[in-house]
């Protein structure tokens, strides 16, 4: 390129080590990419300034993007690097993923003050979170705790564990990971009960539509594996028409025989869960045929 690649990440610590990921995998594909023909170019979201409220009730998730959306319709930036977890099921008009890479470990973690499992937690614990999908599988699994908001970055939400009340929470192991902050997870949750998120782990590329150069640029980091089994799980969410205001869970593994899809949704209170799994080699049409699934044991329960 004649000219500077310019990517945009959120400010967060976590978000720039994704970038910076994402930036180490851009030169392992060119070697002789300098680092004078690369700009990054953080900014701070609606998402993270207004960092005590739930998502769902200030504009959903697309608050973590929308500033970064409008710099790449702008053309202020070439590329944005996102968590794939914060990106909207139906991207603005314009925008489109250019690749995906590799998936860290998408499974939720448990992190207890007290070393405690979730199992093994006194009755009336007090759990943090602002996830209405871990909200609805923790009180399915225990009806009998209590969830209070947390919200805010990793580091955060560590510190409120230590500070404000609480005796647990709940986080995405790749962050941890990307952070170093592994060694304080109490328990790993099994994703077969304890679905996570759709895209959790993923670190994604998007950019405008009409960037044509950009798309060709990025197509060598493209991680296909990972790319279906994104594209499998936010056929489930789209099919549902889910929002932060559901309780959703939607994860995808490839095996020899082919895609496997596994899919949760359930209610704020925890009274009502479902969970099916199927296997298909289309991942738009495995995510449709999960998410019906789920839509009708749910209206029999």
């Amino acid at each position: 390129m004649n000219t500077p690649l310019r990517i945009g990440t959120r400010a967060s610590k976590l978000a720039r080590i994704q970038t910076d990921i994402f930036v180490r995998k851009l030169k392992e594909v060119y070697p002789s990419l300098q680092d004078d023909k690369l700009i990054i170019n953080p900014q701070e979201t609606s998402g993270d300034k207004h960092a005590s409220e739930r998502l769902a009730d200030i504009g959903g998730k697309g608050l973590f993007t929308k500033e970064l959306d409008g710099s790449l319709l702008k053309g202020d930036i070439d590329i944005a690097v996102y968590s794939l977890k914060d990106v909207e099921t139906i991207l603005p008009e314009g925008i489109e993923i250019a690749c995906v890479l590799e998936r860290g470990d998408p499974r939720d973690v448990f992190i207890s003050k007290a070393g405690l499992s979730l199992k093994d937690l006194p009755k009336n614990s007090v759990i943090g979170t602002a996830s209405l999908r871990r909200q609805a599988q923790i009180l399915e699994y225990r009806p009998d705790l209590r969830i209070n908001l947390m919200r805010g970055n990793v580091p955060t939400r560590l510190q409120k564990l230590i500070t404000e009340g609480f005796d647990g929470t709940l986080l995405a192991l790749a962050g941890l990971e990307r952070l170093g902050l592994e060694t304080g997870i109490t328990e790993i949750l099994d994703p077969s009960f304890f679905v996570p998120a759709a895209g959790q782990g993923a670190i994604v590329a998007c950019i405008k539509k009409d960037r044509q150069d950009i798309k060709d640029l990025l197509a060598p980091l493209n991680h296909e594996e990972t790319f279906l089994c994104i594209a499998a799980e936010r056929s489930l969410l789209k099919a549902l028409d889910a929002t932060c205001r559901t309780p959703v869970g939607s994860y995808a593994i490839k095996t020899k025989e082919g895609l496997v899809l596994k899919g949760f949704l359930g209610v704020e209170d925890g009274s009502k869960g479902v969970r099916h799994e199927a296997q298909g080699s289309d991942p738009i049409m495995l995510g449709l045929e999960v998410a019906d699934c789920l839509k009708r044991f749910m209206d029999k329960e």
